[in-house]
């Protein structure tokens, strides 16, 4: 595997991500009745997204005295375009994990105890797929082409796949997992598993927890071979993707109350999908650098947004 990444900027990199788990775990942590606040989490947000771009204007200056200021210029923007598609993707993840506490009546105190959870486990197997991936396109390069493929298939179906999403109630595996274990009715305060009568029970907590990580596989399914389609490089890959999943937390609680403003944001995400799957697929034909890429990424998001917004305003 090719990688600008050198132990010192592995090391750096892990320094970062430890340094701001803590402060996440240890202030943002505290228990709190009703959660986080919106202007608390719009500013926690702000302090995640100037910690990344802080590290990515590192990166280009290091890179530039190193390796010159074409590769820094590169390799940044790569970042950058990486980050962005994660974060936009992300937005949909949260309001699955918005209907996810719905559904299970879970309170904002409590819901900051599985985001931790969820963003930890979610470093864990981001981590472990983007290796794995990297190393699989590095032995079969060809699979950059299946991933395209797929994204393509993702963002049609994304297109005009309706609201499935919001049927959580029948979703097979939360009642393969009624079935299966022993659930209490209630709330156990934070627990994830509690015994009674000498019998381990799961908490509806715990299937909150569970149906968490699962959504963030699913869709690192289509975040990952997004960034791998504007780089190949694990350092790029990596770093892009913790850093915007670091700040998924106060992201979510700055959403929670914005949920129906962006009623247009699937389509949004759909469009990035199909950008980038056809820019996978059609590699060999045209070549799109990453500056151009980075701009309809931008272009697509602000758009929907914007549009989103307007609509809402016209509706009321």
């Amino acid at each position: 595997m090719t990688t600008i990444g050198t132990p010192m900027l592995w090391g750096f990199f892990a320094l970062i991500v430890f340094t701001m788990l803590a402060i996440d775990l240890m202030i943002q942590g505290r228990r709190d009745e009703y959660g986080m606040s919106v202007k608390q989490a719009a500013a926690w947000s702000i302090i995640w997204v100037s910690i990344s771009l802080t590290f990515n204007a590192g990166l280009w200056w290091y890179l530039a005295n190193t390796t010159g200021r074409e590769v820094a210029t590169e390799q940044s923007v790569a970042f950058l375009t990486g980050y962005l598609i994660e974060k936009a993707l992300a937005v949909d993840n949260l309001f699955v994990w918005l209907m996810l506490f719905n559904y299970f009546a879970v309170p904002p105190s409590l819901q900051r105890r599985v985001l931790v959870y969820g963003v930890l486990g979610a470093i864990i197997l981001r981590t472990l797929m983007i290796f794995g991936g990297s190393w699989l396109i590095a032995q079969f390069d060809w699979l950059l082409y299946v991933f395209g493929a797929f994204l393509v298939f993702t963002g049609i179906k994304m297109f005009f796949g309706g609201d499935e999403q919001a049927n959580t109630a029948d979703n097979p595996l939360i009642k393969w997992l009624q079935r299966r274990l022993r659930v209490t009715n209630t709330l156990e305060n934070e627990h994830f598993l509690v015994k009674h009568n000498g019998l381990w029970y799961a908490t509806p907590l715990f299937l909150t927890l569970v149906m968490v990580e699962l959504s963030d596989v699913i869709f690192a399914l289509d975040s990952i071979p997004a960034i791998f389609a504007v780089t190949t490089d694990p350092f790029i890959v990596l770093t892009s993707n913790l850093f915007a999943i670091l700040g998924l937390r106060a992201m979510y609680f700055l959403l929670v109350g914005m949920a129906e403003k962006f009623a247009l944001l699937k389509y949004g995400l759909a469009a990035i999908l199909l950008f980038i799957g056809l820019k996978m697929t059609m590699v060999d034909f045209i070549h799109i650098p990453v500056a151009i890429s980075l701009g309809v990424v931008a272009l697509i998001l602000v758009t929907t947004l914007v549009a989103s917004v307007w609509i809402n305003r016209k509706n009321h």
